[in-house]
């Protein structure tokens, strides 16, 4: 918490049982429901511009591209931070108006802003990719299964995971009053967020080219890592999984055509 900024108030024991949380986790459960509505509804398409052969990118590809990567985000970030925004929320509700900040809204939008704003360098990485010769993609998927493991279980990795897995910790640290800071406080949330898991989302362009099992799959990690006691033991078994993977699929580069079947979200 920076020096001269008030705490927040921090909310009584029983946040989670009070009404307004109850409709503010009901909500936020729905819009993910909806994306995840989404996301299955699309999974037998392929993004414009992501093909061999296909006609050079657009704006409009990569607009298209941004906004169904936004709603494969939603559906697959906003679950596992339901606990930190509705725990915002509840600390809002408690705040006097001196202190009060940003509406729970405009948090969450924040949060789901920076994931959308990750498809722009996403799109570029997958043109990079569908542009190598195929003899080649398979070591480069391999390159970034192994990266993603080894990073699973850097410093770094489990620094962004701790600040996700205590909501509380992370707000008592970061809150500074009012609209702006309360913005500023978002965007540090999303911002760790991203740091914690940008791996697993660059495995799931590169390895499974966003089919709708490696959304699930990875989705789940996910939440495992941010909401399971055992959230960072699961990041390391994850991250000792990827690296096997990696070096299996660099020995028998024909399991890049497996682990890629069903591709196109």
């Amino acid at each position: 918490m920076l020096a001269g900024q008030p705490s927040p108030p921090v909310p009584a024991p029983a946040w989670s049982r009070d009404r307004a949380s109850v409709v503010t986790a009901a909500i936020l459960l729905a819009i993910a429901a909806g994306a995840w509505v989404f996301v299955v509804s699309s999974s037998g398409r392929s993004h414009d511009g992501m093909a061999m052969g296909s006609t050079p990118p657009s704006l409009v590809d990569l607009a298209g591209f941004v906004a169904g990567w936004a709603g494969m985000m939603t559906a697959m970030m906003l679950p596992s931070a339901l606990p930190m925004i509705a725990l915002y929320g509840a600390i809002q509700r408690n705040a006097g108006p001196v202190t009060q900040g940003a509406p729970v809204a405009m948090f969450t939008l924040v949060y789901l802003a920076l994931w959308a704003a990750t498809g722009v360098p996403v799109y570029l990485a997958s043109l990079l990719l569908s542009g190598l010769a195929t003899e080649i993609v398979p070591y480069g998927v391999a390159v970034v299964l192994v990266a993603a493991g080894a990073y699973q279980w850097s410093p770094l990795k489990h620094v962004c995971l701790r600040a996700c897995r205590s909501p509380l910790g992370f707000l008592l640290g970061h809150w500074r009053a009012g609209r702006r800071g309360s913005v500023a406080l978002g965007w540090a949330h999303a911002t760790y967020c991203l740091g914690c898991c940008w791996a697993l989302m660059l495995v799931l362009v590169a390895a499974g080219a966003m089919g709708l099992p490696w959304v699930l799959l990875i989705a789940a990690v996910v939440a495992a890592e941010k909401l399971l006691p055992a959230g960072e033991w699961t990041a390391r078994a994850t991250g000792a999984a990827l690296v096997c993977l990696g070096i299996a699929v660099a020995t028998r580069p024909d399991l890049v055509t497996v682990l890629r079947a069903g591709h196109g979200m």
